[in-house]
């Protein structure tokens, strides 16, 4: 397994512990894009581009212990976080190249970090009953290309409100300090229905809606407007750019996690008919 079984020993001390770094991590919200990405080098394209640079970054600058991700396609009843040792590459897509369901990230999972966080929030059940999904992998590959930290996900509870998913997320912003790379992974506009629409007639002009609700949430974002992130249904676009919550709440998860040290930096930009792939990262730096 080479550098792949990094941390599963000699690591699981330290992480039971979970002592204080003298770092505090980034998070980031990013698309997970489109998995046509998946095969592509990490500067093939604009997109996979901005992650390969975003890794290549975050690799210098910092020791990540292990890899959190709060994916729009694991979806659950209850929140859940995956105490696989060895977490399996899923295909949850459908209608791809044969050798797009070969693909594999053979990441180690984090159990003894996911079990101190199950731990302590009450609310987080433990299963070993999924993988890196769709949302994490394709991304993942691009960020972290060698798949040697350890990564682990969190579910979404999709029949809870987007407050919950912020009072929830509040309880993880101390893994910031202790080595946790936390990663929300959904879209800001995912309108499947209406841009699949526009696919099957290879119109590839914007409905125009999208480009005005992605300018308000980053207008919110950038103010650090939580309360209008959270109720973005009361918004007149909000549920035309969100008709289900799942690419959204992990929005939610990522900027429950700043603080008033973090700047917030938008790091890609793209938008496609009911899409927007906005993508930022929230980080201290160095005036």
């Amino acid at each position: 397994m080479g550098a792949t079984t990094y941390g599963l020993k000699g690591f699981a001390k330290s992480i039971q512990d979970m002592k204080r770094t003298d770092q505090v991590l980034p998070v980031l919200f990013t698309s997970h894009g489109n998995p046509m990405d998946i095969p592509i080098p990490a500067y093939g394209n604009p997109f996979t581009s901005y992650l390969g640079d975003t890794g290549k970054q975050i690799r210098e600058k910092y020791k990540v212990n292990a890899i959190l991700v709060v994916s729009a396609h694991w979806c659950t009843n209850g929140t859940y976080v995956n105490t696989s040792p060895w977490p399996e590459t899923l295909y949850d897509y459908y209608g791809f190249p044969a050798n797009y369901y070969t693909e594999k990230y053979p990441a180690p999972g984090a159990p003894e970090i996911a079990k101190v966080i199950a731990s302590n929030i009450s609310t987080i059940n433990e299963t070993t009953d999924w993988g890196f999904d769709h949302g994490n992998w394709p991304m993942l590959k691009h960020l972290f290309p060698k798949a040697d930290v350890p990564v682990f996900q969190l579910s979404i509870d999709y029949y809870k409100p987007p407050q919950y998913h912020y009072d929830l997320a509040l309880q993880l912003k101390k893994y910031r300090k202790k080595g946790v790379l936390i990663i929300g992974s959904g879209a800001l506009v995912h309108n499947l229905q209406l841009a699949m629409a526009k696919m099957q007639r290879r119109d590839t002009k914007l409905y125009g809606w999208e480009m005005e609700f992605d300018s308000w949430i980053k207008q919110r974002i950038d103010a650090r407007d939580l309360k209008s992130i959270i109720n973005y249904e009361t918004n007149k676009l909000g549920l035309l750019a969100a008709p289900t919550p799942d690419h959204y709440v992990p929005l939610i998860y990522s900027m429950a996690l700043a603080d008033s040290r973090d700047e917030i930096i938008h790091t890609y930009s793209e938008m496609l008919p009911g899409f927007s792939n906005r993508s930022f990262i929230i980080e201290q730096v160095d005036k």
